[in-house]
């Protein structure tokens, strides 16, 4: 499997190093690229780096050092889905982030309603945000990423807080949206079970990517590796 050249990636990363202070390199000279248009997972041990470095791709982090290029805009969904939901209903807050795009008002309606439908949660846009599930909050805030028409989709371990139903729901969502709308997915995750959705992987260790590609075939080895 080819990584994506800069010209055709979605995301690109060169050289890229964040650290908390001179004691403490969380990520050293790592470089990734994510091709155009597909949808890829981040793995890696607890404190590898992974979350940080979505955190840096989104902007939420500045690097130390090292390059960035992501295709705009850019979406990102969080582990915990109430870190980001800030209004009272689900259609308010979808609409939340169409607010600075200058958008009349039937065009936010319309955004905001194609991608409730896209998430399935079209007869749920009056529904108060504190009356949903964990997946439907999770499924509220992609939504309100592709209503900007989001390039890029950024995802810090979606499933983690769900049970195994809403996990593969959400993943198999996301998956649609890439094929369906063409964007560029990253994902971070732990469940080795996740990797049979999506196109590429990468392995992270140490704060760099030590392996990538197939992602059945990291699964294999990061099965075969543990006791």
């Amino acid at each position: 499997m080819a990584i994506a050249a800069r010209e055709t990636a979605g995301i690109w990363v060169e050289g890229l190093s964040f650290a908390r202070s001179p004691e403490r390199l969380i990520l050293s000279d790592c470089s990734l690229a994510v091709p155009q248009g597909e949808f890829w997972m981040l793995l890696g041990d607890n404190g590898s780096g992974k979350s940080t470095l979505l955190q840096l791709l989104a902007g939420l982090l500045t690097p130390t050092a090292g390059t960035v290029l992501l295709r705009q805009p850019v979406g990102f969904v969080f582990q915990n889905p109430d870190r980001q939901l800030v209004m009272p209903t689900v259609g308010a807050d979808v609409a939340f982030g169409l607010a600075e795009l200058g958008l009349s008002s039937s065009q936010t309606r319309s955004r905001v309603r194609q991608a409730l439908a896209e998430v399935n949660l079209l007869d749920l846009e009056r529904r108060p945000i504190y009356a949903l599930s964990g997946g439907q909050k999770q499924r509220v805030a992609i939504a309100g990423a592709i209503a900007t028409d989001c390039e890029v989709l950024l995802l810090d371990e979606p499933t983690a807080l769900l049970d195994p139903d809403s996990q593969r729901d959400l993943v198999e969502r996301v998956r649609r949206l890439v094929n369906d709308r063409g964007i560029t997915a990253l994902w971070v995750t732990h469940r080795l079970g996740e990797l049979d959705y999506c196109d590429g992987a990468f392995l992270i260790e140490g704060g760099q990517v030590a392996d990538s590609g197939n992602p059945q075939r990291l699964r294999a080895k990061l099965m075969a590796a543990t006791p």
